[in-house]
């Protein structure tokens, strides 16, 4: 079974610049659709571009296709830590194979390894600091574990929103139930797979009734997916590790669609890094359990997924170069353009697009 991927990205000569785009303030959402299959969809094809809607999904899809939708669910990993007077925030990533928490630490110049911090609204909540590294992480090991420690963490944890969803104050009540796809089941993620909150009962009926199969695999969204890029050649940049796991029966349901002749759906970027990172070179999905830090650029040959459903996703951001690399960076870009001026909702709150390769 495989347990981590570190496969070094194309060499490419892109830079940054190269995926950026201007995107109107007004163009970002901060509240989903509602009933969320009213969701505008953007379906990028070699023909062109058309406009739909999320609940048309069923249409563009075949009998015997796979949905494979990501699994995982969101927890409250924004915590406030104090040690003395000194608030600290706090952002988890996840569990480190030691037993210790990666975390990412606002005001980390005031820790060192060995404090002991109080974890605000945790009871008797604790935490010490295990080590300390120059981007900002730490280590941090809790006085607590298991499920015991998941349930201080919603005792005293906020979810970690993208900071371009406007919560001034802190995340609403309904950002608890509008941040969680249709799917969540396993915890462990910092953020919310966004291509799943498009899907609602009724549309999982009509894509069964369409014939469409579907599967789930985990992976575990972590700090990385809010870090920008910070070097120049997009080449340079290394992802950060995300925990996930495609089980035996996974797999082979997702192998003998294909041997049947059905293609493979991903629903979001994270599940298809997932299945590319489980998969052999002929496209054959293997169990996987560990980690992977898989980042795809334009040159990438993909080798499981056949189509993506995916959201609008930031300017300069690694997701926008997985897109590219799957349609074609130029077809991306026009259609980034078009969802522009056609009023499209962008980012973790709005429309999505459905992704035929390049």
């Amino acid at each position: 079974m495989p347990v981590a991927t570190d496969v070094e990205p194309p060499v490419t000569p892109l830079t940054l610049a190269d995926f950026d785009y201007t995107l109107p303030p007004e163009r970002i959402a901060h509240e989903p659709a509602r009933p969320r299959d009213s969701a505008r969809l953007l379906h990028v094809h070699p023909g062109g571009l058309a406009d739909r809607l999320v609940r048309d999904l069923p249409g563009l899809l075949r009998p015997g296709d796979v949905l494979v939708a990501n699994d995982t669910r969101v927890f409250p990993a924004q915590l406030t830590a104090l040690r003395g007077a000194a608030r600290i925030g706090i952002t988890l990533d996840r569990p480190r194979r030691d037993g210790a928490w990666k975390a990412l630490a606002r005001n980390a110049r005031r820790l060192h390894a060995g404090d002991a911090l109080a974890i605000a609204g945790a009871g008797m909540l604790t935490a010490r600091v295990v080590d300390k590294h120059a981007d900002g992480s730490v280590g941090l090991a809790f006085n607590l574990d298991g499920d015991d420690l998941m349930a201080a963490f919603h005792e005293a944890g906020a979810l970690a929103l993208p900071p371009y969803i406007d919560r001034p104050h802190g995340p609403l009540p309904s950002d608890s139930a509008d941040y969680q796809t249709v799917f969540a089941q396993r915890e462990g993620a910092v953020a919310a797979p966004t291509a799943g909150l498009h899907f609602t009962p009724a549309l999982l009926a009509a894509l069964d009734a369409a014939g469409v199969r579907r599967v789930t695999l985990t992976l575990h969204v972590g700090i990385g997916t809010f870090l920008p890029v910070r070097v120049e050649r997009v080449a340079d940049h290394r992802m950060h590790a995300e925990r996930g796991e495609i089980t035996a029966e996974a797999a082979a349901a997702i192998n003998q669609a294909r041997r049947d002749g059905g293609r493979v759906i991903a629903v979001g970027t994270t599940s298809l890094r997932l299945l590319e990172s489980a998969a052999w070179p002929a496209g054959t999905v293997q169990p996987f359990r560990g980690e992977t830090s898989l980042f795809i650029l334009p040159g990438y040959g993909f080798k499981a997924v056949d189509r993506l459903l995916t959201n609008f996703h930031l300017p300069r951001s690694t997701l926008l170069m997985l897109v590219s690399a799957f349609s074609g960076r130029a077809r991306i870009l026009a259609a980034y353009e078009h969802a522009i001026v056609a009023g499209y909702r962008f980012h973790s709150y709005g429309d999505a697009c459905f992704l035929e390769p390049g």
